[in-house]
This record gives structure tokens, sequence and C-alpha cells, in this order.
């Protein structure tokens, strides 16, 4: 029996209205159990697609109410993200172009991954997931266009620019007990003036049956606000593998001091069908013009390309 269109339109407005509600106020969704808020934040983009739902629900039961309900979360998706659908400004003066990639400890060809990052023409690169097998191969690649490097652990950054005063960073959480070094900071010495640049990878999060583990990776993000809030110069540029959205409150630490792309999704994992973006570029004292993925590498990641306007 086909349902009458006044109980289509009830239930279609309905869901319109908890659509809606979800995609401005997530944090009404607590983190108490399962991290549940933090799991929705991670996909929040894709709950537009609700309002698609529901134009072919109103469409196929002629349902006027079922039509304008969808107004409500298409309004409130524009709101939340139509801004990143915008084109970029500009290129600019004191401008820097970053490349920010998961290069996975898998990955088979390392030097046409290091290839593929060079011919975007960044400034900085920033690599996780280094293996010592593989390190080499990205010292010889990248020597001839970035002659300064830095590598902690299994991070590491190459740059056109000079580098200064690079250290470990301390982002480990209890309970890891192996040799875990995924953090280093630096300073890089720029045509438009020093700058200091964070590069991280924060543990893998795991989603189950209770829901999404990401204690780990939320006290990891804490040690890293940490680190930021202290340091000393401006401007500031993070780049890393945060395994986290900017809209997941587990990375406040971050997000909360720091600006995130004002223009752009750039999806980057997994790079087999990218649904999120935990690949991350944010700035203190700079504006995250706009940011985009690359075409895929020999990684599971894609990589993110963005532009910094420093000043």
């Amino acid at each position: 029996m086909r349902p009458d269109r006044p109980a289509v339109g009830r239930v279609s407005a309905v869901v319109a209205v908890l659509t809606a509600g979800l995609v401005l106020f997530p944090r009404a969704i607590p983190n108490s159990v399962g991290r549940l808020g933090s799991l929705l934040e991670a996909f929040l983009p894709w709950l537009g697609l609700v309002a698609v739902v529901l134009l072919a629900v109103g469409l196929l039961h002629r349902s006027a109410v079922a039509l304008l309900a969808l107004l409500l979360p298409v309004a409130a998706w524009t709101y939340t993200f139509g801004g990143l659908l915008l084109p970029g400004a500009r290129p600019g003066p004191g401008e820097l172009v970053v490349v920010q990639h998961n290069v996975s400890d898998e990955n088979a060809d390392p030097a046409g991954t290091a290839r593929a990052l060079a011919d975007a023409g960044p400034d900085l690169i920033a690599l996780e997931e280094l293996v010592p097998t593989a390190l080499p191969v990205y010292e010889r690649t990248f020597a001839p266009e970035y002659p300064h490097h830095a590598v902690r652990g299994t991070v590491g950054l190459w740059s056109r620019h000079p580098l200064t005063g690079t250290r470990p960073l301390d982002i480990k959480p209890e309970g890891i007990e192996e040799d875990w070094r995924r953090g280093l900071r630096t300073s890089v010495r720029t045509p438009h003036g020093d700058i200091a640049v964070y590069v991280a990878h924060l543990p893998s999060v795991r989603v189950g049956a209770g829901g999404l583990a990401s204690r780990r990776r939320d006290e990891s993000a804490g040690l890293l606000g940490r680190a930021v809030a202290a340091e000393p110069r401006d401007p500031v540029i993070l780049l890393g593998d945060l395994n986290g959205t900017v809209d997941d409150r587990g990375l406040a630490p971050l997000t909360t001091r720091m600006n995130v792309a004002e223009r752009g999704f750039a999806f980057s994992y997994p790079a087999a069908l990218p649904l999120t973006r935990i690949d991350q570029v944010m700035a203190r004292s700079a504006t995250v013009v706009d940011i985009r993925a690359l075409p895929a590498t020999g990684s599971d990641h894609l990589p993110v390309a963005a532009r910094i306007t420093l000043g």
C-alpha cells in the first residue's frame, strides 16, 4: 500500500528537522558513549545527502510538504559548508604552498610518490609513516628541489628554504611502550620571514561495536595543542595526519587555537574512495586560503596541497 501524502510529509519534516539540527549542532550528540559525537563529526558533510533523499521522496509521492521540508537541511548545510565550495582568493605576496601526505609504510613506490609530490611545486612537503627502507629514496628524489629536510622517527619535512632549531615533539599518549616518535618542530627561514612548522601523526582511531576508539588520538591531540600554545614564534603551520576531521571535537585542542582551510573539502581517506579528510593543514597568525586533494600515489591516503598566506 502506498503511503498517503500527509504521512510522507510528516515523516519528511521530522527527518529534515533532525538532519538540520545535527548539521548545525553536532555537539548535541554526546561523546560519553562510544564517542558517537566524534563519529558523526567525521562524516558530517555527508548529511547533505539527506536532502537528495527528501527530494526523491517528495517527487515520488508528489508531497509538497516533503519538498518544502528539504529546504531545512539544504539551508543548514549551505550555512555550515557552502563557503568551502567558493573559489579561493587569488595568489598574493607572502604565500606558501604546502603538501601534506601520509605516504604509508607499505608504499611500494616511494620514488614515484616523491616525484608526484614535487610536481605539485610546493615550498614545504610533510610526510608521515616514513620507514628506514624508503627514507633514502625520498631523500634522494627530493634532493634537487628540496635540499633542506628534517626527519624525526616516522615523520619528516622537506623544504626549499633552510631549516633551523629542529627538535622532536613528544605527543606520545600513555600506554604505548614501543618506540613511538611521530612529531617534530622546526623553523623555516622563508623569504617572508621565519615560521615555526610542526609535523605530526596522531594515533589511529578504529570504529567497532563499542563506537569510535579515539582515546589515544584525543590525548595526543591535547599534547600537540599544548605544544602549539607554548610556541613563542608566529606564524605557526601544522601539517599532519591527525586521524580526525576539523569538525571532530577530539581535535578541539588544535582547532580552537589554529585556523583551518577556508575553501575546499579535499577528502583524503581512504584513497580508493575518499570519504573524509584526516590529513590536515592548520595555521596560527596565517590564513589557510584553500586546500585540495592531489592524485593518488602508492599510499592509502591521498596527498593534500594547501595555500597559506602569511601575516
